[in-house]
C-alpha cells in the first residue's frame, strides 16, 4: 500500500485555515493496525524531493512481519533488522554518486521491536541517501 501525500495539498490545506486538517492528514497516514498487527516492526517512510518552496513528498507503509507494503520490503527489513532498526548504523554501499545538488529528504517514524523509531535526515541527492539508508527510503521499482 503506498500513499502519496504531495506539499502542494498540504500548502492548499493550510493557506484554507485549515492547519490542523493538514496535520490530521499526515499523522492518519498510518493505519491504526499496522502497530497491532506489526509486533512492533512497521515504519512510515517519506522522501520529501526539492526544498520547502517546491517539493514532491512520497511516503508508504514498510511492514516487516513479513515485508510488505514497499518496493523493496524484503531488502529493507533485512538491512533494518542487520542494523537493529537504526537507519543511520545500516552499512553504507560503496558507490560513487554525483555531486550535482538536489536535495531530498528522508523521514521515517514508527516501531522496531517495540521501540519508537523517528528519523529525519537532508541528503545532497537521492544518490547519497541511496547509499546511506540502503533500501529503507527506496521507494520506486
Amino acid at each position: 500500500m503506498t500513499y502519496t501525500i504531495t506539499a502542494k495539498a498540504v500548502r492548499r490545506a493550510a493557506r484554507g485555515g485549515a492547519l490542523t486538517a493538514a496535520a490530521l492528514l499526515l499523522a492518519g497516514a498510518v493505519p491504526a493496525t499496522a502497530q497491532e498487527s506489526t509486533g512492533g516492526n512497521w515504519l512510515f517512510v517519506t522522501v520529501t524531493k526539492g526544498d520547502a518552496r517546491s517539493s514532491d513528498t512520497r511516503g508508504t507503509l514498510l511492514l516487516c512481519d513479513p515485508p510488505q507494503g514497499h518496493a523493496q520490503a524484503a531488502e529493507a527489513c533485512a538491512e533494518l533488522e542487520a542494523a537493529d532498526g537504526d537507519i543511520e548504523a545500516i552499512a553504507p554501499k560503496d558507490v560513487y554518486c554525483t555531486m550535482i545538488y538536489a536535495p531530498v529528504t528522508a523521514h521515517a517514524r514508527g516501531e522496531w521491536h517495540g521501540r519508537p523509531v523517528d528519523y529525519t535526515q537532508t541528503f545532497s541527492n537521492g544518490c547519497v541517501m541511496g547509499a546511506r539508508t540502503g533500501s529503507v527510503f527506496a521507494l520506486d521499482s
